[in-house]
């Protein structure tokens, strides 16, 4: 542009054409305008995206661009990318140009699918934006945002499992509370006694004022312990994601009993890293899945007699167990970022793993295998005061055995490779 200018003053100058001059006036209007507009369009361009960024398995998740000019000039072009990564995609995504009049608001939509739990990245929206004649343009971005998905939760409508589940509560010599809902039978009326435990029906026939004697009770709480070492597995993608989706559906199920629960898990949290989170972290462009940043172990990383794996820097702090919605939600924030990778030898980090829990915790074991050093880790356990349950997610063709080695350990197990295991339980 520069240049054409200067020719056409050049020729003006020599020629003394005045027709010339107004020509050089024109360009050097058309420039300026050039140079400074793009700019201006730019610190009045808003752009903002909007959506859940949380959802379920399976959901659709609407999201919407919204770009305000906020100058009262016109923005004669805008051109708009916005990432979206081809695990979530359903249909195309946005790539368009669009004007805007002065102080115009419009809304771009589309739609991603929940196609597989994880944690991911939405963007970012890549911007292009110039004047009227395209001599000059500008480029911005709209910084990525971050989606997560739940894994699926199964409904479980009745577990047919034994009462030292935490699915309520045990009976204990402890007299911690006595349970309401578990009478033992009556015993006579003694000052200090609350009327609402009198027996009223049972006092009037014997005539005289009877308390209900109640079941001394103590509620447990409950910690789910996964195995995600994917070396432990035979099928490396479904045999990971159907141990955490039955996670996610006992968590759910103790928390709408009202019961606590926690979470400990040698699987890999790509958002960890030494000290806390990354802010920074890496995705995958197609999947738009966090990567996994591993170190190659040194060879001092040992574990008891076994080297750890080159994600085990990965493993996420321990959550411990609560009651409460909201507690749910920060388990499955977890369970949607847990990946199976080579950490830590199982059956080893079991005792470790459980140190920070309390006494008569019931710990619900999720591992693909039953092996003997399994089995004996969890009688360990017994023997220090919890409630090991095994619960094997993949079929075991000698699964008799493991459940009569289990018997005579103390502990009970259980088998639930696919759907219609869990939902026989």
């Amino acid at each position: 542009m520069l240049y054409l200018i200067f020719l056409f003053l050049a020729i003006a100058i020599l020629l003394r054409i005045d027709f010339v001059y107004y020509i050089v006036y024109v360009c050097l209007g058309v420039y300026a305008w050039s140079r400074w507009y793009p700019g201006h369009a730019l610190r009045h361009l808003r752009v903002a995206r909007q959506y859940n960024d949380h959802a379920f398995l399976g959901e659709e998740i609407n999201v919407r661009l919204e770009i305000e000019n906020s100058s009262r000039l016109p923005l004669p072009w805008l051109q708009l990318t916005d990432a979206i990564p081809l695990g979530l995609r359903k249909g195309s995504q946005i790539h368009t140009a669009i004007a805007l009049r002065g102080r115009e608001t419009r809304q771009l939509t589309y739609t991603a699918q929940a196609y597989r739990r994880g944690y991911y990245r939405l963007g970012p929206t890549y911007m292009q934006l110039g004047d009227l004649f395209g001599f000059a343009q500008r480029e911005a971005h709209l910084r990525a945002s971050y989606l997560t998905i739940y894994p699926r939760i199964t409904p479980l409508a009745q577990l047919g499992l034994p009462s030292r589940l935490p699915f309520g509560t045990l009976p204990s010599r402890q007299r911690l509370f006595e349970d309401p809902a578990r009478p033992m039978g009556v015993r006579p009326f003694r000052s200090g006694d609350s009327l609402r435990q009198v027996n009223w029906k049972v006092s009037a026939s014997k005539e005289a004022l009877l308390v209900k004697t109640l079941e001394p009770a103590i509620s447990l709480e409950a910690a789910l312990l996964l195995n995600l070492n994917a070396n432990d597995y035979h099928d490396r993608y479904y045999g990971p994601e159907w141990t955490v989706e039955i996670a996610a559906s006992l968590a759910a199920h103790l928390v709408e009993k009202r019961q606590a629960v926690g979470l400990i898990s040698n699987g890999a949290d790509p958002l960890r890293v030494e000290g806390g989170e990354q802010d920074d972290p890496g995705f995958d462009q197609e999947s738009g899945r966090l990567l996994l940043r591993t170190e190659t172990p040194t060879e001092t990383d040992w574990h008891l007699g076994h080297p750890l794996g080159r994600a085990a820097g990965l493993m996420p702090t321990p959550i411990h167990p609560h009651a409460g919605r909201a507690h749910l939600m920060k388990l499955l924030e977890l369970l949607a970022r847990l990946e199976a990778d080579d950490t830590v030898y199982f059956p080893l980090w079991i005792p470790r793993a459980c140190l920070g829990l309390s006494w008569g915790v019931t710990i619900l074991v999720l591992t693909p295998r039953g092996d003997l050093e399994t089995c004996q880790a969890l009688h360990r356990l017994t023997r220090s005061g919890y409630n090991p349950v095994l619960i094997l997610v993949e079929r075991q063709p000698s699964f008799g055995q493991v459940q009569e080695r289990a018997r005579r350990l103390g502990f009970t197990a259980y088998e639930v490779a696919n759907q219609e295991d869990f939902h026989r339980w």
